[in-house]
């Protein structure tokens, strides 16, 4: 089994626990997102070069909330 972990506001939490949490973008849960690739938004032209809009991030529902997150915060746990 593969447990999909993210730092939320300062917080590692396994996004694997909410059954409702889903990749935004995809509606995918954690474990689908990961098995269908883990597409994350990343543009090919920086539009802006020194703009936080433009960085790598994922769009993450977890326990009612949305969150926008670099990839950098997520980790991949085979247990």
């Amino acid at each position: 089994m593969k447990n999909i972990y993210a730092c939320l506001v300062g917080e590692w939490v396994c996004l694997n626990d909410d059954p409702e949490c889903r990749f935004i973008d995809s509606g995918l849960t954690p474990y689908e997102w990961w098995e269908s690739g883990a597409e994350v938004w990343s543009p090919k032209n920086l539009p802006e070069e020194h703009s936080m809009y433009y960085l790598n991030y994922v769009n993450i529902c977890y326990k009612g909330k949305d969150y926008r997150i670099n990839p950098i915060f997520i980790q991949v746990v085979t247990e």
